[in-house]
């Protein structure tokens, strides 16, 4: 019987200790396990690391929540396998909101080393900070154990987007702090999206980053006037904003006629479009105000056109704008919030007018990649000022900068006034971008991170 027991209790630990063992000495394959503790399909910077591990001949295993659909690159790579975290069950929603906390992070730690003990052995982990809690942690503790090297990518600081809903002082946000400093020091490599962030990283936490800028995807290119009618058809059948009833085989923006020959509509509305995850660190009222203020002066000056604002994206105070804009009595400008497929995505942007940017940064230290996006696809953009904005938008060559809806308004009046005709700011700033879209995502990532782990990393 005491046999019994000793094995029945012994075995367990004395396999997982060898499997431990075997995992250290037994250096992986060229892989790396890219992880995600949020919606994968909603995590772009990191598919794009997941095309460019593969295109290099890594396996890559993805790591993160399901929700919205990945990248067809991704999806369709035989390269790379993705892996579903489990979410967090409903109830923890209607616990006190600490308890609810900790009790979602020590399941998250569970899934997740679970998870990452569990998949083939990689060499290298690769994360996405924020959010790091707990997964700055629980990818260490997993590097220690299975002999690999952590490699972070380092988006923002997590503390800073807690302390916009609970302020500096709390202590859930000193913690978060303290944590990230702590954690984040014991990764091996490191990069990062800005200077200014590079600096900060290493002159307060002692932590030597090299700076990978956000850059567009080949998906992200001007679109054509067919591409940009078909999409535009086909958004009509969803949302009225783009439908046209008086012209046949028309939309908003574009007719085709008899002979197929498809054409720009001569009095169209400019198409204004921004996109966002609803958060805190943008405040979509500074537009709202704006596009009030824009709606009256339209009235007064018949130079100005209509406005169709698509503001795509989910997030937490998505309803919350809904309601906002559905009480506003405009008369030229009309609004539409879609959620659009990810093929889709890239094509409106290169159909449209104008961008928007309320990326406010709660450190101040990253960049909106929804600004790179857009510079992909040639389409100038109105940005709010923050530190180190000036790092990715020019002001007066390929877009310009704010500081509040006032400001705003200006620009919008100035660039609309003859939006349509060849001599406008517009079309200087399309102009200036071509060079930005000569250098793309994969041939920036080689430089930074391919070259990084050709100098740190060698493979069996």
């Amino acid at each position: 019987m005491l046999i019994v027991g000793f094995v029945c209790l012994w075995c367990p630990v004395i396999f997982f200790l060898l499997y431990v063992i075997l995992n250290y000495l037994i250096r992986g394959k060229k892989s790396v396990c890219i992880v995600v503790l949020g919606d994968i399909g909603r995590s772009p910077r990191m598919q794009y690391h997941a095309t460019s591990f593969a295109t290099e001949g890594f396996n890559v295993d993805l790591v993160g929540y399901g929700g919205s659909v990945p990248f067809s690159t991704v999806r369709n790579s035989e390269k790379i396998t993705l892996y579903e975290l489990i979410q967090a069950p409903a109830f923890l929603k209607n616990v006190p909101r600490l308890l609810g906390y900790v009790l979602k992070v020590l399941f998250q730690s569970i899934t997740l080393g679970l998870k990452l003990l569990l998949l083939p052995k990689s060499g290298v982990i690769f994360l996405q900070n924020p959010p790091s809690i707990p997964t700055i942690a629980v990818c260490w503790i997993v590097c220690l154990l299975r002999g690999s090297k952590l490699f972070v990518d380092w988006h923002n600081y997590g503390y800073s987007i807690l302390s916009l809903s609970l302020g500096n002082k709390h202590p859930l946000v000193k913690f978060s702090k303290w944590y990230e400093h702590t954690f984040g020091r014991m990764s091996h490599l490191n990069i990062c999206v800005t200077k200014a962030m590079k600096k900060d990283l290493q002159e307060n936490w002692h932590i030597r980053a090299e700076t990978l800028y956000d850059r567009p995807a080949d998906m992200f290119q001007q679109t054509s006037l067919p591409v940009a009618h078909k999409l535009f058809t086909k958004l009509s059948q969803q949302y009225d904003v783009f439908s046209n009833r008086n012209i046949p085989n028309s939309t908003i923006f574009t007719t085709q006629s008899k002979d197929g020959t498809i054409e720009w509509l001569r009095d169209r509305p400019a198409l204004v479009i921004s996109s966002t995850s609803w958060t805190e660190d943008e405040d979509f009222g500074i537009l709202l105000k704006a596009l009030t203020e824009y709606d009256e002066a339209q009235r007064e000056d018949s130079s100005l056109p209509n406005l169709i604002c698509v503001i795509t994206g989910k997030g937490p105070q998505k309803e919350f704008y809904r309601n906002e804009i559905q009480n506003r009595q405009w008369k030229k400008v009309k609004f539409c919030l879609p959620w659009l497929e990810s093929e889709d995505y890239p094509k409106l942007l290169g159909a449209a007018d104008l961008g928007i940017c309320l990326h406010a940064s709660s450190s101040g230290l990253d960049l909106p990649m929804k600004v790179v996006d857009m510079f992909g696809c040639g389409l100038p953009v109105c940005a709010l000022k923050f530190n180190c904005i000036s790092e990715l938008v020019e002001d007066g060559s390929n877009g310009l900068v704010f500081q509040d809806a006032k400001e705003l308004l200006q620009q919008l009046k100035i660039l609309m006034a003859d939006f349509k005709t060849d001599k406008t700011k517009l079309r200087q700033m399309r102009q200036n971008l071509e060079r930005f879209q000569k250098m793309r995502w994969h041939a920036s990532w080689k430089n930074v991170v391919l070259n990084i782990l050709e100098q740190k990393i060698k493979y069996d």
